[in-house]
């Protein structure tokens, strides 16, 4: 314990001893490290940072209404869910799709001399942030260069481009919707023709009107309606969820729910002439219930189509940079005078302990 004492004790007064005789130079060594490093900074080519914010959508995507539009039927609310719009943002930005397109726009591979794709790409992603301020929900995105307006221009370029692959991708969502319920409306049509003329063919007897079908039958079409637009609704679901998904095993459930009841609503009755009239009615119902859902399905996706993507609003247009944002001159010489002090100060300290480490070996 005394020997570690007294080791403390020399060491201090080294340290000490040190800092008295070797201040000058110590200062000195600092002081000329930061004025090397100051005049290095001159030899780095500045960057400057331009920034764009936008507003996130609030609303709900194109392709995320189409899948939430047959939640009208009921038990079918809330499938629609994943990730927010901002975050889809990001995605998008950060996307190897719109990062070729930029990469394209300003011939980023000849300007960073890079050989490969990738290595553009890589060097773009890391001169590139996009953001979301969770308080306002506000996005941000930074571009770095050495060129203030090319700074301003790609910046300004990310926001273009992500309106054209926004829309892009709406559209053709769209597009592929309309083709699917136009087909399925026309089917639908045909058969709804088909089951009016047979119901004009049936004669209705007095049986027929006593027993008051008409509750129980368009009780049966909008039920078997309903297990139609689910089956249609699982196919979509199948697009993008794996068989093994909570969703999936969900909707499944519902349709063997649905189609149990309709097995019961089906059971063979007697036949007549009644029979028939009522299985006309039913059949014709059914097909104008289906008919009557799928055409609000076609139209949504034609208004989808049809309409301008706007979902990408600019708050902030990037401007010119007027001041470098790196390097940061006073930091970085502030930093390389401090550490010039304090390893000029050690190494002067550990040499003056060698120096006196015999002297106290005889002691």
């Amino acid at each position: 314990m005394n020997q570690a004492s007294s080791n403390d004790t020399i060491d201090l007064q080294i340290a000490v001893s040190t800092l008295q005789k070797h201040w000058v130079r110590t200062i000195s060594i600092g002081f000329a490290i930061s004025v090397a490093t100051y005049g290095a900074t001159f030899l780095v080519k500045p960057t400057f940072t331009a920034k764009t914010t936008i507003i996130s959508p609030q609303q709900q995507s194109p392709a995320a209404a189409a899948l939430a539009s047959l939640s009208a039927l009921p038990g079918l609310a809330g499938f629609a869910g994943g990730k927010s719009p901002a975050d889809q943002y990001i995605a998008i930005i950060q996307s190897e799709t719109l990062s070729n397109r930029i990469i394209a726009r300003f011939n980023l591979q000849k300007l960073y001399e890079k050989q490969l794709l990738i290595e553009t790409r890589r060097e773009l992603t890391q001169k590139v942030r996009a953001v979301v301020n969770k308080k306002d929900n506000l996005i941000s995105i930074e571009v770095d260069d050495h060129s203030p307006e090319r700074a301003a221009q790609l910046a300004n370029a990310y926001v273009e481009e992500l309106r054209k692959l926004s829309n892009e991708l709406a559209l053709g969502e769209a597009q592929q919707r309309r083709a699917f319920f136009e087909e399925q409306l026309k089917k639908t049509r045909d058969a709804l023709s088909a089951s009016q003329l047979l119901l004009q063919d049936s004669s209705i007897t007095s049986s027929a009107i006593k027993s008051d079908p008409k509750a129980a039958i368009e009780s049966y079409a909008r039920l078997k309606a309903e297990y139609e637009a689910s089956q249609t609704q699982l196919k979509a679901m199948r697009l993008r969820l794996a068989d093994g998904a909570v969703e999936i095993q969900q909707m499944q459930s519902r349709l063997s729910s649905l189609l149990n009841q309709l097995a019961r609503l089906e059971e063979p009755k007697s036949a007549s002439r009644s029979q028939a009239y009522l299985d006309a009615y039913r059949d014709y119902k059914y097909q104008e219930a289906l008919f009557e859902i799928y055409a609000r399905q076609f139209e949504a996706a034609r208004l989808d189509e049809a309409r301008e993507n706007t979902l990408v609003q600019v708050l902030d247009i990037a401007s010119t940079p007027e001041e470098k944002s790196k390097p940061k001159r006073a930091l970085i010489t502030l930093g390389a005078g401090a550490g010039g002090i304090l390893i000029t100060f050690l190494y002067l300290c550990l040499r003056r302990a060698r120096t006196t480490a015999p002297i106290a070996t005889q002691n």
